[in-house]
């Protein structure tokens, strides 16, 4: 189709400065849990990887903790060490055994992690004295984070996925 979007083939060798801008993909469901969104992400992975397109993942979760090592099992369900020793929700596990990718404890965002970057910064004096707000602060720091982990290479490829 003419006026879709194109993602980029690991197979292209286009130069750097006419290399595409990177796509992504949300899968989403709200806060309704065990409705298959990790196996759907995982999927949708495996299916573009074939393709011969380069991949990641980033899961984001709403939950104040950091991680997901002090959760409790019996509310969120078993928790997946990642190599770097990140402990995170074990979908992130689905990701790298369906996919075929190693991902960092980066690769799982919480609202734990936002608020504590945010506040770190704050502290820092980043927000040169501004009131720290959900929007734009909070949310900035989602989009930068993202951004920076998504040109992280997952496949142990050299460049951006």
């Amino acid at each position: 189709h003419e006026g879709a979007p194109r993602l980029w083939k690991s197979s292209t060798s286009l130069p750097k400065e006419k290399a595409p801008s990177m796509k992504y993909v949300v899968v989403t469901g709200g806060v309704v849990s065990g409705l298959g969104k990790g196996v759907t992400a995982s999927s949708l992975g495996v299916l573009l990887k074939a393709a011969g397109y380069r991949v990641t993942s980033i899961k984001i979760d709403p939950y104040l903790n950091v991680d997901a090592g002090t959760m409790s099992p019996f509310e969120h369900g078993e928790v997946f060490t990642l190599d770097d020793g990140g402990e995170v929700d074990l979908d992130l596990g689905n990701y790298e055994r369906f996919i075929g990718i190693t991902l960092t404890r980066d690769n799982n965002i919480t609202t734990g992690k936002i608020y504590q970057t945010c506040l770190e910064r704050e502290r820092k004096g980043d927000y040169l004295g501004k009131t720290v707000q959900v929007v734009p602060h909070v949310t900035d720091a989602i989009m930068e984070w993202v951004e920076r982990v998504a040109h992280v290479p997952a496949d142990g490829l050299e460049g951006p996925p």
